[in-house]
């Protein structure tokens, strides 16, 4: 069984938590304001309300026992660094640090974050991408470019198959499921046969999908 420390429960926090809670771990969550945390307390094994850029705290936390270490500070960059250098000289196996921009990144990593996401930056990527065509209902990006999207299939694939289309080699996408009403059908073979109202989620560059959905 995993577990896990989160430091900082405001709404990023909290929806970590939420998610996290769904698999089988133990979860630890440490804020300085009581109130932030007295909703969850029931998805945890333990809460601290501390000051955790107080090393001394920390040190208490028994770090290097957890499998990985959130930092999910808002408003305050500089606690949100002090606490990823410091977890990371206790031993902490992994830290993942939230960021609102670039250059916090750059600080985080350089000073002992494993890993850095920007969590509003994410979701108004993925919101834009999905309202700009009608042709996508939903996207993830990835790293690098690509990502995950749902697209409706080019008209061109309608009536062939798969394997027919040669949509990897043609286009440069992955087929990853294929939703036709509330049916989902993973990894689907090469004899699929495209429908009209077909959704697909594809695995690929964004440039790549853009060049299909636009023909």
């Amino acid at each position: 069984m995993k577990s896990f420390l989160i430091i900082g429960m405001g709404n990023f926090g909290h929806h970590l938590l939420k998610e996290l809670s769904q698999y089988k771990c133990e979860i630890m969550i440490a804020d300085i304001d009581e109130e932030k945390m007295s909703d969850v307390l029931n998805s945890v094994v333990s809460a601290k309300i501390a000051d955790c850029t107080n090393v001394e705290v920390l040190k208490s936390f028994d770090i290097p026992s957890f499998d990985a270490c959130f930092v999910c500070i808002g408003g305050n960059f500089q606690n949100s660094l002090e606490i990823t250098s410091q977890l990371k000289e206790l031993g902490a196996r992994k830290v993942i640090s939230k960021a609102d921009e670039d250059l916090q990144s750059k600080f985080l990593l350089r000073n002992g974050a494993d890993q850095v996401i920007y969590p509003e930056r994410d979701a108004a990527a993925n919101v834009a991408v999905s309202e700009s065509s009608d042709s996508i209902f939903d996207s993830i990006r990835l790293a690098d470019g690509y990502g995950i999207y749902e697209i409706v299939p080019n008209s061109k694939w309608i009536g062939q198959t798969i394997k027919g289309a040669n949509i990897r080699s043609n286009y440069g996408l992955s087929i990853l499921a294929i939703k036709r009403g509330e049916k989902i059908s993973p990894l689907p073979n090469g004899d699929y046969v495209f429908c009209i109202e077909d959704h697909l989620m594809v695995l690929g560059k964004e440039e790549d999908v853009m060049k299909v959905i636009e023909k």
